[in-house]
């Protein structure tokens, strides 16, 4: 089945919407709160339905119809949204979302612009044999370049790999963190892997812009708060940059 086609019974079981509601360009993010935030900068956003961690919206930016879907944290329940939009009809998927930086000049309060996920974790395990590539569509990222070029001159606006990884806690096992950071990535998230395999696999184009909200390896993660104004101000703009990308791709 493609991206194009619809389920035979026409209703998204998890989403609890019916595909006929869905736009063909959808911004994910996997804060409630922040979906409702994007859905209110639109023209006319109407809220098309909520369960768990799911709240749905539409509306209209610069003329052109956008959905917006909270996916909560962590690839498993948002390889759920994403599916579900896509047999909703959904062609483009962009996630907005926050990251921790693994380079000295990606400060918090950047952006980054994912070209590719390195995967490690769980989810695409189980539906992609080793070595599947997790790339984002080319052409959203350069729309989110351009777009995030134009509107945040103030920030750092960066395109590069980002890795996905399911724990955000650390147990008795060490995160690769040291290792990926002399491999070059960029940042560390929980949610792309799954959106740009998934992508892949049903044919719809896929990208991510993310706020960056520390550093992933700094020694003492319970410092770690990115509740502040510069991290908001970065996620704010990240909101905006999406919406601008979304509708030239």
């Amino acid at each position: 089945m493609n991206g194009s086609e619809k389920t035979l019974t026409n209703f998204l079981p998890n989403l609890k919407l019916t595909s006929d509601c869905l736009p063909e360009r959808v911004i994910v993010c996997g804060d409630q709160a922040r979906a409702k935030i994007i859905a209110e900068l639109m023209d006319n956003p109407t809220k098309l339905g909520e369960n768990r961690e799911y709240h749905s919206y539409s509306g209209s930016w610069k003329g052109t119809k956008v959905a917006v879907v909270s996916h909560g944290v962590g690839g498993p329940g948002a390889a759920v949204c994403f599916e579900e939009l896509i047999m909703g009809g959904a062609q483009t998927i962009i996630r907005v979302g926050t990251a921790g930086s693994y380079q000295k000049d990606v400060q918090p309060g950047s952006l980054v612009i994912s070209t590719a996920a390195v995967s490690c974790d769980g989810l695409t395990k189980q539906i992609v044999p080793p070595g599947f590539p997790a790339i984002a569509d080319r052409s959203i990222v350069e729309a989110l370049t351009q777009a995030g070029s134009s509107n945040v001159e103030e920030l750092l606006v960066k395109e590069g790999m980002t890795l996905t990884l399911d724990a955000f806690y650390s147990g008795v096992l060490e995160f690769p963190h040291q290792l990926y950071k002399k491999a070059g990535v960029v940042a560390v998230e929980m949610e792309n892997s799954a959106l740009f395999v998934i992508s892949s696999l049903k044919g719809i184009k896929a990208g991510a812009i993310l706020a960056i909200d520390g550093f992933a390896d700094a020694e003492l993660r319970e410092e770690y708060n990115p509740h502040n104004e510069v991290v908001g101000r970065a996620v704010n703009a990240g909101m905006k940059v999406a919406l601008d990308a979304i509708i030239q791709v």
